[in-house]
C-alpha cells in the first residue's frame, strides 16, 4: 500500500529528476498537449488548450468523470492552481468541456498521449510485452444503438496505454490490427492478444514486418489448430512453471506447459503453451478447471519458462486496466456521446491511471482520494513546478 509520506517522495523524486533532466530531451505533458491541434476558432481565444486539457487530466485524476463535475471542478479550483494555468481571472464556462472534447482530433490526442508515456518508461533489458484487446464503451451508446469502440495497446505490468484506435465495431478490431501496431517500434517485442485475434495474417505481420514475436490464444474459431493442439502428447511434456494468486474472492493455481512443435497450420509458431488454470470461489467453495491453448513464435531459448507464463498471465492486465475505468472511474456510467468526447474521455482515464503508475500507486482507489484531496499533486504530474 502507497501511503501520502511515498506519494509525497514520489512527486519530490520525479521533478527532482526533472530538474537536472537535460532542458533538450525534457519535455511536460502539458507541452504535449499545447502541440495538438486546435479545433476552436481562431477568433477569441480566451484559454490556452494545454490549460483547458491539463484541468480535464487533473480533474480525471480525481475521479471527477462526468463533464458537468469537470466544469466544477474548474470553477471550484484552488486560486494557486488557477494561476500556475493563466485562468485567474476567469474559467472557462460549463459547456466549454464538451464542446472542445466532442472537436477535439482523437487520433491525434492517442497519438500525442500514448507517444509521451512511451518515452517516460525506462527501456528494459529482455523483451518487453505488449497486449491488444477492444473494448466497448457502453455509457456511449446512442439511440441507434451506436456504440463507441476502441483498440488499445497496453504494456505489460505498466498500466500504460501507448496507442489507442476506434474502431467501428467490436468485430472490427481484427482489421485495425496492423493500422494500429504500425506506427511502433516492436524490436524486442512480444505482443499477446486473444482468440479473436490469432488470425496467420497477423502473425506473419508481426514477424515478418515488424520483428516481433507473438504469443496467440487458440480457442474455438481456430477448431483445427485447437484439435491439433489438445492432441498433443501433453502427458510426456514436463510441468514449466506453477503460479499460485489469491484475490477478488478466489484462489487460482495455474500450470503452464509448452511442447515444441513444428509443421502448424499457423506461421511461425515454434512452441505452443497449454495453461491450465484451477479456480476455488473462497465464498462457495465451487471449483473450476480450464485448459488454454496457445502458439507462439518464441523458441524455448528466447524465453525462461517463468518469462513465457508472466508474458502469458501479463496479458488479461489489460483487464485489470479496464476494470479500473469501468468500477473506479466510473467509465460505463458516463453519458457523454458527442462527437469524439466519448472517446477523449477514455484517453484522459488512461492517462490518469498510467500517471498515478508512474509516481507509485498500486491501488488506483487510493490514488483517487489522494488527488482529489490534493489537486496541485495532479497538476504537477502535468506540468511540473521548478
Amino acid at each position: 500500500m502507497v501511503g501520502p509520506a511515498e506519494v509525497l517522495s514520489c512527486h519530490r523524486a520525479r521533478r527532482a529528476d526533472l530538474a537536472t533532466a537535460e532542458p533538450e530531451t525534457l519535455v511536460h505533458l502539458a507541452e504535449v498537449l499545447e502541440a495538438l491541434p486546435d479545433p476552436r476558432r481562431r477568433q477569441g481565444h480566451r484559454y490556452r488548450l494545454a490549460a483547458l486539457l491539463a484541468l480535464r487530466t487533473a480533474a480525471v485524476l480525481g475521479d471527477t468523470a462526468t463533464l458537468v463535475s469537470i466544469a466544477r471542478f474548474t470553477a471550484g479550483a484552488p486560486p494557486e492552481l488557477k494561476v500556475r494555468l493563466g485562468l485567474e481571472t476567469s474559467v472557462p464556462r460549463a459547456c466549454a468541456p464538451g464542446r472542445l472534447l466532442a472537436r477535439i482530433d482523437a487520433d491525434a490526442l492517442d497519438r500525442a498521449v500514448g507517444d509521451w508515456l512511451a518515452g517516460q518508461l525506462e527501456p528494459a533489458g529482455g523483451l518487453r510485452a505488449l497486449a491488444l484487446d477492444g473494448k466497448s464503451l457502453r455509457g456511449s451508446r446512442t439511440h441507434d444503438h451506436t456504440t463507441v469502440h476502441l483498440l488499445a495497446a497496453v504494456l505489460h505490468g505498466e498500466k500504460t496505454v501507448i496507442a489507442q484506435q476506434q474502431v467501428d465495431s467490436k468485430s472490427n478490431k481484427t482489421t485495425a490490427f496492423q493500422p494500429r501496431l504500425s506506427p511502433l517500434e516492436l524490436t524486442r517485442t512480444v505482443v499477446t492478444f486473444d482468440a479473436l485475434l490469432t488470425q496467420t495474417g497477423h502473425a506473419r505481420f508481426l514477424v515478418q514486418e515488424k520483428g516481433a514475436h507473438y504469443i496467440a490464444v487458440v480457442k474455438g474459431n481456430n477448431p483445427t489448430l485447437q484439435a491439433t493442439l489438445k492432441k498433443l502428447p501433453w502427458r510426456d511434456v514436463p510441468l514449466l512453471d506453477k503460479n499460485r494468486n489469491a484475490g477478488h474472492g478466489r484462489d487460482e493455481i495455474r500450470w503452464l506447459k509448452a511442447a515444441t512443435v513444428s509443421g502448424l497450420a499457423f506461421p511461425h509458431a515454434v512452441q505452443a503453451p497449454q495453461i491450465v488454470r484451477r479456480r476455488r470461489d473462497v465464498r462457495t467453495g465451487k471449483v473450476t478447471l480450464e485448459r488454454v491453448y496457445a502458439v507462439t513464435s518464441l523458441r524455448a531459448e528466447q524465453a525462461t519458462p517463468a518469462q513465457l507464463a508472466a508474458a502469458v498471465r501479463g496479458h488479461w492486465q489489460i483487464e485489470a486496466l479496464h476494470h479500473i475505468r469501468d468500477t473506479t472511474l466510473h467509465e460505463d456510467a458516463c453519458r457523454v456521446r458527442t462527437g469524439d468526447a466519448p472517446r477523449a474521455l477514455a484517453t484522459f482515464r488512461n492517462l490518469a491511471i498510467a500517471l498515478a503508475h508512474l509516481v507509485g500507486w498500486t491501488n488506483h482507489a487510493q490514488a483517487v482520494d489522494h488527488y482529489r484531496s490534493h489537486p496541485d499533486h495532479a497538476l504537477d504530474l502535468i506540468t511540473p513546478t521548478s
